[in-house]
């Protein structure tokens, strides 16, 4: 993705501003996506109005991986700089601690800011992350998923080997080119460093899949799904699997998995003394890429 920010942000260092990072979670059921888009409910324009509102100053929010129609977060991350006169009213106190509580009043109940603190002019939600950590969840259960659970967790229709299913992953691990798991972008390079695609089967039968990487294109973490689980229900090999990394543009092999069953959990950041540095390595390998830490979600 080009642009992670849905607008130009406040300028800093003039000593009247303060930039702050948020830590966000969503059910994405309702929502369009992250990004904004006209006549359509987004997750940062319904931020973004409740801190302009609060704020009394306009917010535009840089986030650190765009979500698509469907996927939700517990572990999203965004900043804006802001004026500290902001902050500076009876009711914060210049405390952004305090602003959790009136945005939890605003906010409607699928989407929450959970953190509020003030970073340096350093901290970065897109460029300064080291990595992004995504979960899925998917049920083979005949009968689909609990109801209870069904807007978070995805449905397959085969039965699913988890020693199958782990056996493909693993072959993934690694940095490579996923172009044949991602939308083609005009400009965007394809190679990802995938750090972890590992599964398990939770208590209740749920698979869950856990993937990492310093950053995703464009629908790669669905695609993922989508290989390893043709090779969890026996329709495809492990090798077939391996050999998609091989190709240089998206197969039309790969069904890209459910939105419903994935979520951003957590993003990692270096040490504050490490920002700056973090923020030149990672602006060198992705200049040019418009999908850096981009929407995974397809």
């Amino acid at each position: 993705m080009d642009d992670q920010s849905s607008g130009p942000a406040a300028p800093i260092g003039d000593g009247g501003s303060c930039r702050l990072r948020f830590d966000i979670g969503y059910d994405g059921t309702a929502f369009a996506g992250w990004a904004r888009q006209i006549g359509q409910r987004t997750v940062v324009e319904t931020v973004e109005t409740a801190l302009t509102t609060v704020l009394r100053a306009p917010v535009r929010l840089t986030v650190a991986g765009r979500t698509d129609a469907g996927v939700h977060a517990e572990g999203q991350v965004a900043h804006t700089d802001i004026p500290r006169a902001a902050l500076d009213t009876r009711s914060i106190g210049g405390d952004p601690a305090r602003l959790v509580g009136r945005l939890a009043k605003m906010l409607p109940d699928d989407v929450r800011v959970k953190q509020i603190i003030e970073v340096s002019e350093d901290f970065d939600a897109r460029f300064s992350a080291l990595r992004r950590h995504y979960r899925y969840r998917l049920t083979d259960a005949a009968w689909g998923a609990e109801p209870t659970v069904a807007r978070i967790t995805a449905a397959w229709s085969r039965p699913l080997d988890l020693d199958a299913l782990n056996a493909a992953s693993a072959t993934l691990v690694g940095l490579n080119d996923f172009a044949a798991f991602c939308r083609r972008r005009d400009g965007a390079t394809t190679i990802r460093d995938l750090q972890r695609f590992a599964w398990h089967r939770a208590d209740d039968g749920v698979l869950i899949g856990e993937v990492t990487a310093d950053a995703f294109c464009w629908s790669m973490v669905r695609s993922l799904v989508g290989a390893v689980g043709a090779v969890g229900d026996g329709r495809r090999s492990v090798e077939w699997c391996r050999g998609l990394l091989d190709e240089r543009a998206r197969s039309s092999a790969v069904t890209v998995a459910e939105a419903r069953g994935l979520s951003l959990v957590a993003v990692d950041y270096p040490d504050a003394a490490d920002l700056a540095a973090r923020n030149i390595v990672t602006r060198d390998v992705r200049s040019g890429d418009a999908s850096t830490g981009g929407c995974c979600g397809g």
